[in-house]
């Protein structure tokens, strides 16, 4: 069974539902644009237009064939998670995106794994969205590394009760880079995704490490995107910072030995590095489709990292599939 555990999906009669219910989403604007639609939430600057590749259920479904992929993790789109609403407003435009991805999933026949959206502006209201999912058979949530979409941490106080929930559920929680990462130096030649993503989860990961999350919400399955978001380079440092105040902060390196990556990282040497510092144990498939900065042949990276039979078997679905209660 082969899983790619990193894509996105925006379920088209979510974006039907929706405009149909635009009047009870008072803080978005939704803007019809070349057949498909783009958002504006709280006043703040319109997202880009939903692409063809995030609604094409039968093109997605026909990229798995072609790559031999049997089953795919979904989250939702990030621009559109709506954690810049308010609070019980953005809770029911997540309810309403998972009640769609779960519909998704059903109609594929199984092949599509839904992960929730949750409402992370507030803490509490992400506890029971999160728990609301569970019992609709979501096993996590896929969140922004900023917690209300333009900034906040995901180790500030207020958060607890959501970290305290996915700790008693168990439930993965997949930590997404937001599109706008808040530093305009790379909005240059496409280094939002080649650069932005990678910093942005990087700090809100590393945060997470130092203040004793990872440790003290071990339960919790928490993933960390492309291939880490540079953690196993930056190691060293991490630790070496640590070893200065080792009283005050959490052990990255313990940290990183409980921490769940993909392989979205577009280089064997890079990979392999992943594999040396955490273990193929950790590490599952990952392409992030339908987006460009993705891998659009994600198996091809595991041909060329000279992988034994077990550490192949294990990314390629064998962890995923454990992960996920299937």
């Amino acid at each position: 069974m082969i899983v790619d555990a990193h894509a996105h999906l925006v379920p088209p009669r979510l974006l039907e539902e929706l405009q149909d219910r635009k009047a009870e989403f008072g803080s978005v604007a939704m803007t019809p644009k070349d057949g498909s639609l783009s958002f504006a939430f709280a006043g703040r600057a319109p997202t880009r237009p939903v692409s063809p590749g995030l609604t094409g259920v039968d093109k997605r479904l026909g990229w798995m064939d072609e790559n031999g992929i049997d089953r795919q993790v979904i989250g939702g789109w990030l621009d559109m998670f709506g954690n810049d609403m308010p609070a019980a407003e953005g809770a029911e435009w997540a309810r309403t995106i998972n009640r769609h991805l779960s519909a998704a999933a059903e109609e594929s026949g199984g092949r599509f794994i839904p992960l929730a959206v949750l409402p992370t502006q507030d803490g509490a209201l992400a506890a029971e969205v999160l728990r609301e999912a569970w019992e609709m058979g979501f096993r996590g949530a896929m969140i922004g590394t900023q917690p209300d979409n333009g900034g906040g941490v995901l180790d500030d106080a207020s958060l607890d009760p959501f970290w305290q929930a996915a700790d008693a559920l168990g439930a993965i929680v997949a930590i997404h880079p937001v599109f706008d990462a808040g530093d305009d130096r790379v909005k240059f030649k496409g280094m939002e995704n080649a650069v932005g993503r990678v910093t942005d989860s990087l700090i809100a990961v590393s945060r997470i490490i130092y203040s004793g999350h990872v440790e003290k919400y071990a339960r919790a399955k928490i993933l960390v995107g492309i291939g880490g978001a540079a953690l196993p380079y930056v190691l060293g440092r991490l630790k070496r910072n640590h070893s200065l105040h080792p009283e005050d902060m959490g052990d990255p390196e313990k940290a990183l030995s409980m921490l769940w990556y993909d392989t979205l990282v577009h280089d064997p040497a890079a990979l392999r590095l992943l594999i040396e510092t955490v273990g193929a144990d950790r590490i599952m498939l990952g392409s992030d489709m339908p987006f460009p900065i993705g891998d659009p042949t994600p198996r091809t990276i595991l041909d060329e990292a000279n992988l034994d039979e077990d550490a192949r078997e294990s990314i390629e679905g064998g962890l995923a599939l454990r992960l996920m209660g299937e």
